[in-house]
């Protein structure tokens, strides 16, 4: 289990600028530090402005394993922020625009690191701008046949539309989402609607996206609940890991880092669930979505997802 695998977050970097302070995030990013974590090759393709909060980014990534070699300078926007406050204790998000990240550009630089790209995750929410979509979309074709593309929809509103997802599972080998967002996918895609969201309606969801799309595997978080895994012919739930909750950003991201290292690696579902939901619970119980992780940490977690599965 231990081959190096080259895994790209595809899309935004941006400072969460929280009452206590700004915090690095951006879903694929997370994603990617903590597929560096994990022991691949984890590279972040994002753009930042050359301004304090770019120098500080950089400054930081260079304290993790992850390759920041890929991230493009933009010299006349800012690097992206959302600000986040709170409205009756449930925070409130403002993502502003036009940022960095709204004008990735598809470079030779770019054109390399996709086509000896493993996997690749990308959202909704860089696919905003039609510059970064056309990118993006640039980018996946030119990944290998065998390169697992996983599209995270993260819907901020009103950032997403039918056309967006639509296209995004048209180029998708894996299809991640959380159990609140299931209703919204569905009637994007114009598939019958249901009240409420019961484990049968998220079965039946799952399926209806892998019979209309070449998806192979949908990934459905459920919060402190675990995850339910579905593919064409199996599925699997795993009802999750206790934990001491710091703060929960970033634990739906290494929830997907941890399940395309191990899908890369043939894992079956079980160990793909389980090691999606030990991970997710560690960054829970960390403050911040980018917690440093010390190797014998690491090493003694991936025994616990071995003897488990």
């Amino acid at each position: 289990m231990s081959e190096r695998k080259t895994v790209v977050g595809l899309g935004e970097l941006l400072w969460d600028m929280l009452p206590e302070g700004p915090q690095l995030g951006g879903a694929v990013s997370n994603f990617a530090v903590m597929a560096a974590r994990l022991g691949n090759n984890g590279a972040i393709a994002t753009r930042i402005g050359t301004d304090p909060l770019g120098r500080e980014a950089m400054a930081f990534l260079k304290t993790t394993p992850v390759d920041a070699s890929y991230i493009q300078e933009d010299f006349s926007r800012v690097t992206g922020t959302v600000t986040v406050t709170l409205d009756a204790g449930q925070p409130q998000f403002t993502i502003h625009e036009p940022v960095a990240w709204d004008f990735l550009e598809f470079t030779p630089h770019w054109l390399a690191l996709a086509e000896q790209a493993d996997a690749v995750c990308f959202g909704s929410l860089a696919q905003r701008s039609p510059a970064s979509r056309r990118t993006i979309e640039s980018f996946l074709h030119e990944t290998r046949p065998a390169c697992v593309r996983i599209f995270d929809v993260n819907l901020r509103a009103p950032f997403f539309s039918s056309e967006v997802v639509e296209q995004s599972l048209e180029l998708a080998t894996i299809f991640k989402l959380n159990a609140d967002e299931m209703p919204q996918v569905l009637s994007l895609l114009g598939f019958p609607d249901a009240a409420g969201i019961t484990p049968d309606f998220l079965l039946n969801g799952a399926r209806q996206i892998i019979d209309q799309f070449p998806v192979q595997l949908v990934a459905i978080t459920l919060g402190p609940q675990g995850s339910l895994l579905v593919t064409r012919n199996e599925v699997d739930r795993h009802p999750g890991f206790p934990a001491e909750v710091v703060d929960t950003v970033g634990a739906g991201d290494a929830f997907t880092a941890a399940l395309t290292h191990y899908y890369l690696r043939g894992a079956p579902l079980s160990q793909l669930n389980a090691a999606g939901n030990r991970w997710g619970a560690w960054v829970a119980s960390h403050a911040g979505a980018m917690p440093a992780l010390a190797d014998a940490e690491r090493e003694a977690v991936m025994k616990t997802i071995a003897q488990a599965s």
